[in-house]
């Protein structure tokens, strides 16, 4: 795990970022960690098992995620805030139903399923399709980012990525249902209508589920906490913590 802790601490709710299938902590301690720090919020972002510096564990099931999750989430000192990117929203939405966080913020959500898996497959056939017999899903620069993002850092980004579990990825697509969430917290969603991982649909329908519409930024890819305006989707999360009386 990676943690940013603001100086001096005002007592504000810690931030559980957690990362994508692919991504790893370093996802979120690019920018957004230490952002959201010099805002006043402790900040922390794990990798799930088999990502990131973590071993490797090609078997690890989304049920595996979400312990990881609410593992973490129980050793902070304070109820956390729980936020999730990509399929990382997806394990977020059922560690939910087992740790009474604060609040949840769903970023570019991926909450699979065969239409999401079709999206994917037209515009990345040669990055997907290994995904369907276990291998991994390799997605691409066009898919993640906006064209305004240097090559450089896009290459170094994508050079990043590793593979989630094999069941992992098949559970994805079969989206298995979601329990009730504990204690009803409030669910704030972000995407892009620009986003080539997420279609519009599927961003829409994930909103409507937690009763609200997505917050949305234009012309960002579906990695908007590295995408080159990453500020403005982190200080929209953090404007709704601060004026959410749930989130307090």
């Amino acid at each position: 795990m990676v943690s940013v802790a603001p100086e001096p601490d005002e007592g504000r709710p810690p931030l559980l970022f957690v990362p994508g299938f692919g991504h790893g902590a370093w996802a979120f301690a690019e920018h957004w960690l230490g952002h959201a720090a010099s805002r006043g919020f402790p900040a922390h972002a794990l990798s799930l098992r088999g990502h990131g510096a973590s071993e490797p564990a090609p078997r690890a099931s989304l049920r595996a995620y979400v312990h990881d999750v609410v593992q973490v989430a129980a050793s902070l000192p304070r109820q956390a805030v729980l936020v999730g990117h990509g399929a990382g929203a997806l394990v977020v939405a059922h560690a939910l139903a087992r740790y009474p966080a604060r609040a949840a913020v769903l970023v570019a959500p991926v909450f699979g399923g065969w239409a999401t898996f079709g999206a994917a497959l037209r515009r990345n056939p040669a990055g997907t399709l290994p995904a369907v017999v276990g291998g991994r899903l390799r997605l691409r620069r066009a898919q993640l980012f906006s064209r305004e993002l240097p090559d450089a850092e896009a290459r170094r980004y994508v050079s990043a990525l590793g593979g989630a579990g094999r069941r992992a990825q098949w559970q994805l697509l079969s989206r298995p249902a979601l329990e009730p969430a504990v204690g009803d917290p409030p669910v704030l969603v972000l995407g892009s209508p620009d986003d080539r991982v997420v279609p519009a649909g599927a961003l829409n329908r994930v909103a409507r589920r937690y009763g609200s519409a997505p917050l949305l930024f234009p012309g960002m890819g579906h990695d908007l906490m590295l995408d080159v305006r990453w500020r403005e989707p982190i200080d929209a999360l953090l404007d709704w913590l601060e004026k959410e009386p749930a989130a307090r």
